[in-house]
């Protein structure tokens, strides 16, 4: 069976760099041939030079606002485990909080990354995340734990 692992996390506010390299990291650690990562970043490659992103449309059939939402939700929904790294956050990332509400309603685990004194630790978002833990490699480690996906498994 093969899972799929939705990786939430901030864009707006940041380079597509900035966005995308905790992503690709994180698909390594967890690069398996019953695991693929899903990232709200594929195909959007011509936002590499786009500097800081912004939380409007772009140009592109992928990223006009309907685009952009209708397929997170779609990737959020038919996640097996969505992945959300919160950690560093210096405003409010609406999009992945959302996203954590969409997998709250359809029973979607899910592992969030966050500091102790991170200003998404709320009652609301911790009562919806299935595991909260403060390190990228804790995540994985638990997302594996999830998915019973450790080398030898069968």
């Amino acid at each position: 069976m093969k899972h799929y692992i939705y990786l939430a996390g901030p864009i707006t506010g940041l380079t597509y760099r900035g966005a995308t390299d905790w992503r690709t990291y994180a698909a390594q650690l967890l690069d398996s041939e019953k695991i693929e990562c899903l990232s709200p970043l594929r195909g959007k490659d011509f936002l590499l030079n786009a500097g800081v992103l912004h939380s409007g449309s772009y140009d592109g059939v992928l990223t006009t606002g309907k685009a952009i939402t209708r397929r997170d939700y779609f990737d959020c929904t038919r996640a097996t485990a969505v992945l959300v790294n919160l950690l560093g956050t210096e405003r409010v990332s609406i999009g992945t909080v959302m996203e954590l509400a969409w997998c709250y309603q359809a029973e979607i685990p899910t592992i969030v990354i966050m500091e102790k004194n991170n200003l998404h630790n709320h009652v609301m978002i911790n009562e919806s995340s299935t595991y909260i833990v403060e390190t990228l490699e804790e995540a994985i480690h638990t997302m594996k734990l999830l998915l019973n996906d450790f080398p030898g498994k069968k």
